[in-house]
């Protein structure tokens, strides 16, 4: 398993994190495995406000150019929330195992989880655009 890096996440995202949490246990959904492992991260990120987010960071509505270490496939994501989702144009939710690994990770850094093959292991190549960077603050 790959060390465990820096999380980072914006107290804007936090807040809305939580409250798409605080939603999906209210309407039953307080077994799921995707809320559980998103909460986890959370519970470990340093949170900090958007203007001090590092812009080589994965944050909410980032696009990202993803490598597949065992494969040498490359891919291009967008990280959204669960109602934007379409994997057809690249917006994965951040409740999709992908989503969830990427989330708050830099630039360079390996981001592993279980799949039942074994380790799915996705280098983050780099941040295309990330809104903070850009000054999208409330993106």
């Amino acid at each position: 398993m790959a060390k465990r890096r820096t999380l980072y996440i914006t107290q804007f995202d936090k807040e809305r994190l939580e409250e798409l949490m605080g939603v999906a246990r209210f309407f039953g959904g307080s077994s799921r495995a995707d809320l559980q492992d998103l909460e986890e991260e959370m519970k470990r990120a340093h949170i900090v406000s958007p203007q001090e987010i590092p812009s080589d960071v994965v944050t909410m509505n980032s696009q990202v150019l993803l490598c597949d270490i065992d494969t040498l496939e490359t891919m291009t994501y967008t990280l959204v929330f669960p109602k934007d989702a379409d994997i057809d144009s690249g917006a994965i939710s951040v409740l999709a195992p992908v989503g969830t690994a990427i989330l708050g990770y830099r630039q360079g850094d390996i981001v592993e989880w279980p799949v039942p093959s074994g380790i799915r292991r996705l280098r983050i190549e780099k941040v295309l655009y990330q809104p903070e960077a850009a000054g999208d603050y409330t993106l």
